[in-house]
């Protein structure tokens, strides 16, 4: 465990946030929850970016190899639209891919909108990274990190990022005993 702060990459993928003609709403929202669930020292490494899948790409890259972030959080991008190619640059940028995750968030999210069967939230692995992509809507956002967070620090030892530890009375982190 190192005494360093966890780095986390909070990405905003949306082309009227960049623009600054819309008030990014999701990555708040991201940093908000996240404050609340981690109990280790950590450190936001936030961008907004227009919905441009070369420019995704070249973020989450940025994030997990320069900026050694152990997790990066996406918002926007995931729906059918057009220009949604959030799930695409995640797609391309990772080694594996760790379906689970937009399985179970899918899941969560369809006991409050039956539309969540059109969100495409995945995530993957780069490097000591794990890249996980959020709807936009700030409720859907809590909704899914709440569901998911529990396997995340796991997953990140797994891959051998930075050590988070969770508030357990707000999210208790799963990690198997040791023998």
């Amino acid at each position: 465990m190192s005494s360093k702060p966890a780095r986390i990459g909070i990405i905003t993928v949306s082309d009227r946030a960049s623009r600054g003609e819309y008030k990014d709403l999701g990555g708040p929202a991201i940093h908000q929850v996240l404050s609340r669930m981690l109990a280790s020292s950590w450190e936001a490494v936030e961008r907004v970016i227009p919905d441009d899948q070369p420019v995704i790409e070249q973020t989450l890259k940025d994030l997990a190899d320069k900026e050694t972030c152990s997790l990066i959080v996406t918002t926007g991008g995931t729906g059918p639209a057009k220009r949604d190619v959030t799930p695409e640059a995640t797609e391309a940028v990772s080694e594996k891919l760790m379906p689970g995750f937009g399985e179970l968030m899918r899941q969560v999210s369809l006991k409050f909108v039956p539309t969540a069967i059109l969100s495409r939230q995945t995530a993957g692995i780069r490097g000591k990274c794990l890249i996980l992509n959020l709807p936009g809507k700030p409720s859907a956002i809590k909704d899914c990190l709440e569901a998911v967070f529990p396997a995340v620090p796991y997953c990140i030892d797994l891959i051998d990022g930075a050590y988070l530890e969770t508030d357990e009375s707000v999210c208790k982190a799963f990690r198997p005993k040791q023998i």
